[in-house]
């Protein structure tokens, strides 16, 4: 299987719709105003990095604190390289990062929920080069489990699926299982954490969603949910299991959950 997982012959350009196709084409030619290149991308990180040792002086330091070059630059392209929308965000961010602990997390910390197969990260990349994280939605049941332990648990996984990306890949993709999904497994609170999650803390990352074969039942939640994703609903794709197995793993490196 560890031969399999690291399977790449097979690896090409996810499928887009015209709106994907166009954010996509945004996100490659993303570059600073005016003329430069990369000197002009390194003054805008400079400036950014200055900015939040003046502001923010009790910001965290060292990987994802407020001198991570490599996350101030993802920031700025997210904020197609504002420098006050990028300081604003990252210091959101790091402040969330810092009083919620992810740097202390661990497969330990959220061994009691992990443990359900509630979510995980795939062993294995899709066919585009991604990291996988399956969520399984008929073992998620808010009535009865802790929703900082969940919160938790998805800032791991997160955290997790984020640190297997292969060189030059920036997102990854994201599966809901919601085969036997009933009114029990419903939580808008926990699906608000998911979106502030992607937005303000690990923006960009999320290539795409898929919500599969989702009963009729779950409707009314994603009337409700929809708006709240704003342009991050163009993301999300309905499908089957026979989708997720043909058009996104080889028979190789599909999740067991979806393998028949």
């Amino acid at each position: 299987m560890a031969a399999s997982c690291s399977f790449r012959s097979a690896v090409r350009a996810p499928p887009l719709s015209r709106s994907l196709a166009r954010s996509a084409a945004r996100c490659r030619s993303a570059a600073p105003p005016g003329a430069g290149g990369a000197a002009a991308t390194s003054k805008l990180v400079v400036d950014v990095k200055e900015r939040l040792a003046r502001e923010h002086p009790g910001l965290p330091t060292g990987r994802n604190g407020r001198d991570d070059d490599d996350m101030i630059l993802w920031f700025l392209k997210d904020r197609k390289f504002s420098v006050d929308e990028a300081v604003s965000k990252l210091t959101k961010a790091i402040k969330w990062r810092q009083d919620f602990g992810v740097s202390e997390l661990s497969e330990e910390s959220v061994k009691s929920l992990y443990q359900t197969g509630k979510a995980y990260v795939h062993d294995c990349l899709d066919i585009y080069g991604r990291p996988v994280l399956v969520v399984v939605a008929a073992k998620h049941f808010p009535s009865t489990q802790d929703p900082v332990e969940n919160e938790k648990l998805c800032a791991y996984l997160v955290e997790k699926a984020i640190s297997r990306l292969p060189p030059e890949a920036e997102n990854i993709l994201g599966i809901f299982d919601l085969r036997g999904f009933s009114v029990e497994n419903g939580d808008l609170q926990f699906l608000k954490f998911l979106i502030d999650v992607f937005y303000y803390y690990y923006p960009k990352r999320l290539g795409q969603v898929l919500f599969v074969d989702a009963p009729f039942i779950f409707q009314p939640m994603w009337q409700v949910v929809k708006p709240l994703l704003k342009s991050y609903a163009s993301l999300v794709r309905f499908c089957d299991s026979e989708t997720v197995r043909k058009e996104y793993f080889t028979e190789e490196t599909v999740p067991p959950d979806f393998c028949s």
